[in-house]
């Protein structure tokens, strides 16, 4: 297995931080990083069927065995703390779309793993197109696990402008907006919307909407920068460590040293593997070390 380990000094904040990338086979690589050392995980696998020329193609009736294994490794290497994120999407098969992913989703609750959240990305510039029975693919999913219900989460980095409904909703309250609205069903989950009075920021929803990017990545799948950007601010801070297991283009592990935060790096491919090495040479080379893993 080849690999190779890249070390940067950031000396502008007086500290040391790393960036290792490594070409080979992700269960490989990950039996080898220490437990409980990674703050969060983005990534995005080969979905099933796809990517046959560059990572094979794995048959949708056996994704699950297949990426079992390596999930039960992400488990391991991630701090109790820590979160996993995974963009993942369902293909379609006989004109059904495959239930893959939503088995999936059980074989890790198996493992250990929790489900916590599903966040949709919403593709402002996906292609157009016409099939017989469905419209155009707009979304894909990406869930959120965790090893334990209490995790780090820092909501307020990634607040938005509270937006013109606050000159509309927000002024013009009902009597019951201005107290707790209780449930109907009494779940004592109701709201209290006069709170956001006179409010700039807002939390968002769990849709995210960002175009695409790959045309300039020189990789059919990248993702673009502000998706695992928006995620290392939610669930990180300077110095944490971000590892991305299927690394191809290095959009994550770019992101991540810009932003301060250690990275790692996997993929299979070393057409990949080398265009990440040169992204990630610094202005001046005596600030890299070389060392084999």
């Amino acid at each position: 297995m080849k690999t190779m380990q890249e070390c940067f000094e950031d000396e502008s904040l007086g500290n040391r931080r790393s960036v290792q990338i490594y070409c080979g086979d992700s269960y490989a690589v990950l039996k080898e990083l220490p437990s409980d050392s990674v703050n969060l995980i983005v990534t995005s696998p080969p979905y099933a069927d796809q990517r046959k020329k560059t990572y094979g193609g794995v048959h949708h009736q056996d994704y699950v065995d297949w990426f079992l294994p390596i999930s039960q490794e992400l488990l391991r290497v991630l701090k109790p703390t820590g979160t996993f994120i995974l963009n993942i999407k369902e293909k379609v098969v006989g004109g059904e779309r495959s239930t893959y992913v939503l088995e999936l989703i059980l074989g890790m609750r198996e493992q250990g793993w929790l489900w916590t959240e599903e966040f949709i990305w919403h593709k402002k510039n996906c292609y157009p197109g016409k099939w017989p029975n469905r419209f155009r693919d707009a979304w894909e999913r990406l869930l959120q696990f965790n090893k334990q219900r209490s995790f780090h989460m820092y909501q307020e980095e990634v607040m938005v402008p509270m937006g013109d409904w606050a000159n509309s909703r927000l002024k013009k309250l009902s009597e019951t907006d201005q107290t707790r609205d209780e449930s109907k069903l009494q779940s004592g989950f109701g709201k209290n919307i006069s709170h956001w009075l006179n409010r700039d920021m807002a939390y968002p929803t769990n849709v995210v909407h960002l175009a695409t990017e790959c045309s300039n990545k020189k990789h059919s799948a990248a993702f673009p920068e502000d998706l695992p950007g928006w995620f290392i601010k939610l669930f990180t801070v300077e110095n944490d460590t971000v590892l991305d297991p299927f690394m191809g283009s290095g959009t994550t592990i770019v992101v991540a040293k810009r932003m301060g935060r250690n990275a790692i790096g996997i993929d299979i491919m070393n057409e990949y593997y080398a265009m990440v090495k040169e992204q990630l040479k610094p202005e001046q080379d005596d600030l890299f070390s070389r060392s084999g893993l």
